[in-house]
Protein backbone atom coordinates (compact mmCIF):
# COMPACT_ATOMS: atom_id res chain seq x y z
CA UNK A 1 0.00 0.00 0.00
CA UNK A 2 1.42 3.79 -0.91
CA UNK A 3 0.65 6.82 0.51
CA UNK A 4 1.79 10.29 -0.26
CA UNK A 5 2.39 12.39 2.74
CA UNK A 6 2.38 16.08 2.61
CA UNK A 7 4.03 18.25 4.89
CA UNK A 8 1.35 21.65 6.27
CA UNK A 9 1.46 24.36 4.32
CA UNK A 10 -0.04 27.66 6.00
CA UNK A 11 -0.09 31.63 6.19
CA UNK A 12 2.10 33.44 4.34
CA UNK A 13 2.60 37.11 3.58
CA UNK A 14 3.03 38.28 0.05
CA UNK A 15 6.33 38.07 -0.98
CA UNK A 16 7.20 35.43 1.47
CA UNK A 17 8.42 31.48 0.90
CA UNK A 18 7.25 28.85 1.54
CA UNK A 19 8.48 24.79 1.08
CA UNK A 20 6.09 22.02 0.41
CA UNK A 21 7.32 18.49 0.46
CA UNK A 22 5.53 14.96 -0.63
CA UNK A 23 6.96 11.83 0.47
CA UNK A 24 6.03 8.37 -0.45
CA UNK A 25 5.98 5.50 1.56
CA UNK A 26 4.50 1.86 0.96
CA UNK A 27 6.16 -0.96 -1.44
CA UNK A 28 7.53 0.85 -4.38
CA UNK A 29 9.52 -0.22 -6.82
CA UNK A 30 10.44 2.87 -8.94
CA UNK A 31 8.88 6.59 -9.43
CA UNK A 32 8.20 8.02 -12.67
CA UNK A 33 7.24 11.36 -12.11
CA UNK A 34 6.15 13.61 -9.52
CA UNK A 35 4.31 16.81 -9.31
CA UNK A 36 2.69 19.52 -7.80
CA UNK A 37 -0.77 20.50 -8.46
CA UNK A 38 -2.96 23.24 -7.07
CA UNK A 39 -7.04 24.04 -7.26
CA UNK A 40 -8.24 27.75 -6.00
CA UNK A 41 -11.95 28.06 -5.06
CA UNK A 42 -14.14 27.89 -7.93
CA UNK A 43 -11.60 26.68 -10.16
CA UNK A 44 -10.51 23.80 -11.87
CA UNK A 45 -7.09 21.57 -10.14
CA UNK A 46 -3.80 22.37 -12.44
CA UNK A 47 -0.48 21.74 -13.25
CA UNK A 48 2.12 23.84 -11.20
CA UNK A 49 5.60 21.44 -11.62
CA UNK A 50 6.42 17.97 -12.87
CA UNK A 51 9.82 16.44 -12.41
CA UNK A 52 10.58 13.46 -14.31
CA UNK A 53 12.58 10.38 -13.03
CA UNK A 54 15.60 12.41 -14.81
CA UNK A 55 14.85 14.88 -13.21
CA UNK A 56 13.29 17.08 -16.17
CA UNK A 57 11.40 19.81 -14.86
CA UNK A 58 8.72 22.23 -16.10
CA UNK A 59 6.26 24.39 -14.73
CA UNK A 60 3.40 26.74 -15.20
CA UNK A 61 4.20 29.92 -16.59
CA UNK A 62 1.77 31.48 -13.55
CA UNK A 63 5.05 30.56 -11.15
CA UNK A 64 8.15 30.40 -13.38
CA UNK A 65 11.36 32.20 -12.00
CA UNK A 66 9.08 31.89 -8.47
CA UNK A 67 8.82 28.31 -7.70
CA UNK A 68 11.27 25.46 -8.17
CA UNK A 69 10.11 21.48 -8.18
CA UNK A 70 13.05 18.89 -6.98
CA UNK A 71 12.96 15.54 -5.98
CA UNK A 72 15.19 12.89 -3.45
CA UNK A 73 14.88 9.75 -5.13
CA UNK A 74 16.35 8.31 -1.96
CA UNK A 75 14.05 9.73 0.66
CA UNK A 76 11.36 9.01 -2.52
CA UNK A 77 10.11 12.69 -1.76
CA UNK A 78 8.85 15.80 -3.78
CA UNK A 79 9.69 19.63 -2.80
CA UNK A 80 8.12 22.77 -4.13
CA UNK A 81 9.83 25.38 -3.07
CA UNK A 82 8.02 28.57 -3.71
CA UNK A 83 9.21 31.90 -3.03
CA UNK A 84 7.77 35.56 -3.79
CA UNK A 85 4.40 34.62 -3.23
CA UNK A 86 0.98 36.36 -4.17
CA UNK A 87 -2.04 36.28 -2.97
CA UNK A 88 -3.27 34.65 -6.38
CA UNK A 89 -1.18 31.52 -5.48
CA UNK A 90 -3.68 30.82 -2.50
CA UNK A 91 -4.91 27.42 -2.78
CA UNK A 92 -5.04 23.99 -1.34
CA UNK A 93 -1.26 22.18 -2.98
CA UNK A 94 -1.77 18.13 -4.26
CA UNK A 95 1.51 16.23 -5.24
CA UNK A 96 0.91 13.48 -7.77
CA UNK A 97 3.07 10.52 -8.29
CA UNK A 98 3.20 7.76 -11.00
CA UNK A 99 5.32 4.74 -10.06
CA UNK A 100 5.64 0.72 -10.28
CA UNK A 101 4.75 -1.03 -7.16
CA UNK A 102 6.17 -3.89 -9.29
CA UNK A 103 8.00 -4.15 -12.71
CA UNK A 104 4.66 -4.63 -14.18
CA UNK A 105 2.04 -2.59 -11.95
CA UNK A 106 2.52 0.76 -12.90
CA UNK A 107 -0.06 3.65 -10.95
CA UNK A 108 -0.66 7.31 -9.85
CA UNK A 109 -1.05 8.39 -6.45
CA UNK A 110 -2.78 11.74 -5.00
CA UNK A 111 -1.82 13.51 -1.64
CA UNK A 112 -4.48 14.26 0.87
CA UNK A 113 -3.96 17.88 -0.04
CA UNK A 114 -2.38 21.21 2.05
CA UNK A 115 -3.79 24.22 2.20
CA UNK A 116 -1.99 27.47 1.06
CA UNK A 117 -2.95 30.92 1.63
CA UNK A 118 -1.24 33.96 0.97
CA UNK A 119 -1.88 37.10 2.53
CA UNK A 120 -1.33 40.37 4.75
Amino acid sequence: QVQLVESEGGLVQPGGSLRLSCAATGTIFSIADMAWYRQAPGKQREMVARITARHHTNCADSVKGRFTISRDDAKSTVYLQMNSLKPEDTAVYYCHVDLWVHDYDRRQYWGQGTQVTVSS
